[in-house]
């Protein structure tokens, strides 16, 4: 992301987006694994699953790496693939020509341009 933002591919503003939201999602990652080595209540797996389609699944591979946390369960690698795969499509779906046109208008919209 960061070479892509570089070369002038990819807006400032998405890196962030998703340094910010890895950060959140590593972070959520971290007090369920707390919560499951106390036997307390757990985060909802969907709730990890919405961070990682939200543009926080680098943040979410990390943390199952590091914490060694969700990774034999393959129910929830089979979710987490999907949610980095619908993430990344949705990403070059919006930095298309045809995605920017989307959003330019939706912002017009929005701010009554």
């Amino acid at each position: 992301m960061a070479v892509m933002v570089a070369m002038g591919k990819v807006p400032f503003g998405v890196l962030v987006a998703y340094l910010a939201g890895s950060c959140v999602a590593y972070v959520v990652y971290v007090f369920d694994k707390a919560a499951s080595l106390k036997g307390q209540w757990r985060t909802p797996e969907s709730t990890s699953h919405l961070f990682s389609l939200m543009g926080g699944w680098p943040g979410a591979m990390l943390a199952q790496r590091t914490l060694r946390h969700k990774t034999q369960k393959q129910s929830f690698q089979l979710t987490y693939w999907l949610t980095v795969a619908l993430n990344c499509a949705a990403l070059g779906w919006l930095l298309s020509p045809a995605g920017m046109r989307s959003v330019k208008s939706f912002v017009g919209f929005v701010l009554g341009l």
